[in-house]
């Protein structure tokens, strides 16, 4: 008797113990939620630091002027404006008679209004006002039309229309996108048909008429109101060529920033295959021609605001594989001419560098002649290029590099007869800039390899190339804050001589002035007094003769123009130029990974003496985009040597003279996602671009290239580290679609273990399982990564750099194990709590059961039986899964799918508390009859509330009913979380959809409502009894697929949908097993399936 009592308590505490197990994580399981924590706060702390991008507010005077709209328009809500600047107040109808302008219609994106387009209208008006930007002679983007000159006057002006959106949210539901697109046709039919009744009204009333009626509007897209721009150029009732113009600013083309509703995905996809087929030519299926490309004419740019838009990354603005180069391009703010900055979402609208440069662009599309844009495709797409682009080389590999990425060789022409002074008539200086003889004083005659101009003296001086030129140092640098032409030029020479008559026949002089590249330059320094010395300017244009290009020349000149003196003394020391002839292989410094990933912890510092390379080509081996570094540089010593001044200044007067010698730093990366990265005055900054390196899409080499340009006449100690808060920073944000993807996936492989194991084990014990190392983590990581290059081999696309890959999606799935933990453990706590605290009211509520104050609780319970014993309602109780089914049904599909799926949530988790609770009621109360066989006591309390009831089983203190509870909570508690977890993604789509609650609103989409139903069906027909039954499965190479194995396929799909970016299909997979569940309960009630034998009892050791 003794044994058998020892026996069955040290049963109950196995159980005990083997409860409590499937809630205590285990180690591995805590660092990993340690390290999505400490990543995520890292990330959050990087992402809310205060930015300083740079920009200059725009100011205006708004004025906005509604535009009529007929009755028969579906979407009655939104509306159409006119923009007009200026403080006067003005006649409405007057001001839309006299509209003859070029029609340019504003789409604002998620949440946006109509009254963003202000800042752009406002300095569009000026632009036209005060005619184009003043001519510099740097050298300008490459395009291939010669014939493309930029106006000296504007032909025309622009009116700025703009549809107002009521600030939906359009980036979180397929549905409002598609409304937003039909309302952008109508809009654009409206203003053409407005200019027509305006030439109209002006035609009744007798006045003058001129030029012709637009035929097209141009878009301007911010945000998802680029992609709406797009979408409305191929919508079937849009009018023929209405639209042949499209400017987006941080608008996503590849996939919505929040790819998580199946709906919005889709109908992204949809749109751009659709634009992917408007520039083929048009053929029947038996390969006859039908028509050219639909979309020939349409030409597409788009400008991203680089690493500082947290809210739409670079890669998803390219428009690579949706617009030919032919017809667009993508450019970052960061290397437009005239902007060079990185800016925010909303920055982007006002920032007034970047306002000014797009509205003198756009005024450059009219033709003069016509008033109009131009009609040629090719014509506006050189324009876009050539008021844009600059001509910073896209390598700054100096010995690899094509010769036209810096500069294009001029032909030599002869001087005969001619003096030095007329030289100027050889170059592409204008002849306004005459340069004589008493501009240019005596020359200089520089001997060393570095040549230094601290001040506009006049003089020109002479570098021979070949002895400067020599043991390696065969190319030549300039840096220069000289206007070009006005303040400083460069020649080659053949030979040294004061007239073309000493020169060679058929030798000249060569004037490569015109090849300077402009640069940003940081803000000048402020001179204190006249006369007195300031710091030294940053440089603002950069010069590269490559050794091809000064072949066949002995000397090379620089001149600089004079300026005249103040209160007699000479200028101050703002201007500079500083020119050198450098061997490119001493100026290489290379970052491995391993060094990277060192500096974390420990700064890698480079220390550069005296007299070093002007420019230093730095190559980082992981994408600054994805590892950013900071970069701190101290100025050690400036050629003061031996004097005394710099040990009496100390260490911050060294500072101070060596910034009056030496020019500030500046550093250029450039990245091929996002092109362009300038760093003026850099002291001290974190060097980032904005790449999206390490996915499945990504090709070519990922490392990042800055080209460092150092005053060789200073000594500096470099400081490198990899800033941890910017990297995790960045990392959420490139990979945050990857994650959410294998989060689904990690889940569904639990669910996996979870058919297949017996005893069921706990969502958790799942999880951990499928972390052991090497089976079956391995499999389960790396045989979606197989299938991914396989798939990349099918369809001939470039393989993704696989180290790289691999290794970040190795990150990615450890965090999204980490998140599901994270879920995992927080609900398994508030399952616990709930389930106690409703034990202990309960057993309570026994022991006051005879108190006199519960008489009235007791009578209202009375009463609730009776209500219970209704026909109705015991039919219900019959059926309990057929309200929940029926309730969640018809939310999904009439009012919102995440609203169903909460009916779905509520019941998986009034199941897993019933279970839960009945597990620790049959273990309470099997302890209490152990305590009373155990000491023999009366009337123990314990025994009285744990009695046994009618109608309770009649082996609830066995091991086996606990058993029974616990695997009901364990599945269904894993089937919480995965709907959990698509519960959370249809939420931003919920948030817009509450939005509109009182406004006009459709139904859901049908694919977002199909897709609940079908989890819905999941959650309510899958159970334990499926897992076990004996279905006629099919078989696959003499194996069983069951459950398990579908559960398995869904996980690979899931993890293949994150690592293209598009977690909304992981919804797919979802729905799919859901209908297999449904189609196989259907079955086994049809069928009558038994289980494979009686149950087992599982034995825990």
């Amino acid at each position: 008797m003794l044994n058998n009592m020892e026996t069955e308590r040290r049963n109950n505490s196995k159980n005990e113990d083997s409860r409590m197990r499937g809630f205590r994580p285990s180690l591995s399981a805590m660092m990993f939620v340690v390290a999505v924590i400490w990543i995520g706060v890292a990330a959050l702390y990087g992402l809310l630091k205060p930015i300083s991008n740079g920009c200059i507010m725009t100011y205006m005077y708004p004025t906005y002027i509604p535009i009529s709209t007929t009755e028969n328009v579906s979407s009655a809500k939104y509306g159409l404006y006119l923009y007009h600047e200026g403080w006067k107040k003005i006649d409405f109808t007057e001001h839309l008679k006299k509209l003859n302008g070029i029609p340019l219609l504003f789409i604002p994106g998620n949440g946006g209004s109509y009254k963003q387009a202000r800042s752009l209208a406002a300095e569009s008006d000026r632009a036209y006002q005060g005619g184009p930007l003043e001519r510099t002679f740097y050298r300008e983007a490459h395009v291939d039309m010669a014939d493309i000159q930029l106006p000296n006057q504007y032909a025309n002006r622009l009116d700025w229309f703009a549809v107002d959106l009521e600030g939906e949210h359009s980036a979180m539901d397929g549905r409002i996108l598609e409304e937003h697109t039909e309302y952008v046709v109508y809009a654009i039919h409206r203003i053409l048909d407005q200019y027509k009744e305006s030439h109209d009204a002006r035609e009744s009333d007798g006045t003058a008429t001129t030029g012709s009626l637009p035929k097209s509007v141009i878009l301007i897209g911010h945000s998802m109101g680029g992609f709406v721009a797009r979408a409305a150029t191929i919508h079937p009732r849009l009018r023929k060529s209405a639209v042949k113009t499209i400017l987006t600013l941080s608008s996503p083309h590849q996939a919505p920033p929040l790819a998580l509703q199946p709906s919005l995905g889709d109908y992204y996809e949809s749109i751009n295959q659709e634009w992917q087929k408007g520039y083929e030519v048009q053929t029947t299926r038996t390969g006859r021609y039908v028509s050219g490309p639909k979309l020939s004419n349409v030409v597409v740019v788009s400008i991203s605001g680089g690493y500082n838009d947290y809210q739409v990354r670079s890669k998803l603005e390219s428009l690579d594989g949706i617009v030919p180069p032919t017809h667009g391009f993508m450019i970052s703010s960061t290397s437009m001419k005239n902007v060079w900055l990185s800016m925010e979402h909303q920055t982007i609208l006002w920032c007034n560098q970047l306002v000014v440069q797009v509205s003198h662009t756009l005024l450059s599309l009219l033709d003069s002649t016509t008033g109009q844009p131009f009609p040629e495709t090719q014509k506006r797409l050189a324009i876009f290029t050539k008021m844009l682009h600059s001509e910073i080389p896209q390598s700054f590999n100096w010995k690899m590099q094509p010769q036209s990425s810096w500069s294009t060789r001029v032909p030599a022409k002869d001087i005969k007869d001619t003096a030095v002074p007329e030289v100027h008539t050889l170059s592409d200086c204008p002849s306004s800039f005459h340069w004589n003889d008493d501009i240019l004083e005596r020359d200089l005659y520089i001997q060393t390899t570095t040549v230094t101009i601290l001040a506009m003296d006049g003089r020109r001086r002479w570098l021979d190339i070949q002895n400067l030129g020599a043991n390696g140092k065969s190319h030549f640098i300039f840096v220069t804050n000289l206007a070009p032409c006005s303040g400083v030029r460069v020649h080659l020479w053949p030979q040294k001589g004061k007239s073309s008559s000493d020169l060679p026949a058929g030798r000249g002089v060569l004037e490569v002035t015109s090849k300077m590249v402009q640069i940003p330059a940081g803000p000048a320094p402020r001179q204190v007094e006249p006369g007195s010395q300031t710091e030294q300017a940053p440089p603002s244009a950069v010069l590269h003769l490559a050794p091809e290009e000064m072949n066949g020349f002995r000397f090379l000149t620089i001149s600089v123009a004079p300026r005249p003196t103040i209160s007699g003394r000479p200028p101050p020391a703002t201007s500079m130029a500083v020119g050198q002839f450098f061997n490119p292989d001493e100026g290489k410094i290379e970052f491995t990974p391993v060094s990277m990933l060192q500096s974390v912890h420990s700064h890698k510092d480079i220390f550069l003496k005296e007299d070093h390379p002007l420019a230093f080509n730095l190559s980082f081996a992981v994408s600054l985009g994805l590892l950013p570094v900071g970069f701190s540089l101290k100025t050690a010593g400036c050629g003061i040597k031996d004097s005394g001044i710099l040990d009496e200044a100390g260490d911050t007067g060294n500072a101070k003279l060596c910034k009056l010698r030496c020019f500030p730093p500046v550093a250029l990366a450039w990245d091929p996602t996002s092109g362009l990265h300038v760093f003026p005055n850099l002291y001290s900054e974190t060097l980032l671009v904005d790449s999206s390196p390490a996915l499945w899409t990504s090709t070519g080499t990922e490392k990042t290239t800055v080209l460092l340009l150092l005053d060789p006449h200073c000594a500096y100690k470099a400081s490198i580290a990899v800033s941890v808060t910017t990297a995790a920073s960045r990392f959420w944000l490139l990979y945050f679609s990857q994650i959410i993807g294998f989060c689904v996936a990690v889940i569904f492989f639990a669910l996996m273990r979870q058919a297949h194991a017996r005893p069921i084990p706990s969502i958790l014990k799942a999880v951990e399982s499928n972390l052991r190392i090497p089976f079956p983590f391995l499999p389960f990581f790396l045989v979606p990564i197989l299938f991914s290059l396989f798939f990349s081999f099918l369809s001939s696309q470039p393989f993704p750099p696989f180290s790289s890959f691999t290794i970040v999606s190795l990150i990615c799935y450890l965090l999204a194990n980490g998140i599901v933990i994270l879920l995992i453990l927080v609900s398994h706590l508030g399952f616990y709590v709930a389930a106690y605290l409703h034990v202990f009211i309960k057993t309570r509520w026994q022991l006051w059961e005879g108190n006199f104050g519960f008489l009235f609780l007791r009578w209202f319970m009375n009463l609730s039986s009776r209500f219970l014993s209704l026909k109705v309602v015991r039919v219900l109780r019959a059926n309990p899964l057929f309200v929940p089914v029926s309730a969640a049904i018809i939310l999904s599909t009439f009012v919102h799918p995440a609203l169903g799926l909460f009916i779905l949530l509520l019941s998986h988790a009034l199941c897993c508390h019933s279970s839960l609770c009945n597990s620790l009621t049959a273990s309470f109360r099997s302890n209490a009859r152990k305590k009373e066989s155990d000491y023999r006591t009366e009337d123990n309390s314990l025994s009285q509330q744990f009695k046994p009831k009618p109608g309770s089983p009649s082996k609830e203190n066995s091991s086996s009913y606990i058993q029974t509870q616990e695997d009901t909570f364990h599945l269904r508690h894993g089937l919480l979380v995965l709907h959990l977890l698509a519960t959370l993604m249809f939420v931003p789509s919920l948030v817009s959809w509450l939005q509109r609650i009182g406004m006009h609103q459709s139904f859901p989409r049908f694919l977002d409502s199909f897709l609940c139903i079908c989890l819905i069906l999941h959650g309510i027909y899958s159970s334990e009894s499926l897992l076990n039954s004996e279905l006629p499965f099919p078989r696959i190479m003499g194996k069983e697929v069951r459950l398990n194995s579908i559960y398995l396929i869904a996980g690979f799909y899931s993890y293949l949908s994150g690592m293209a970016l598009a977690p909304y299909k992981a919804l797919y997979a979802m729905g799919a097993v859901g209908i297999i569940a449904f189609a196989l309960s259907i079955l086994q009630a049809w069928t009558g399936a038994t289980r494979f034998g009686r149950r087992r009892h599982w034995h825990r050791h």
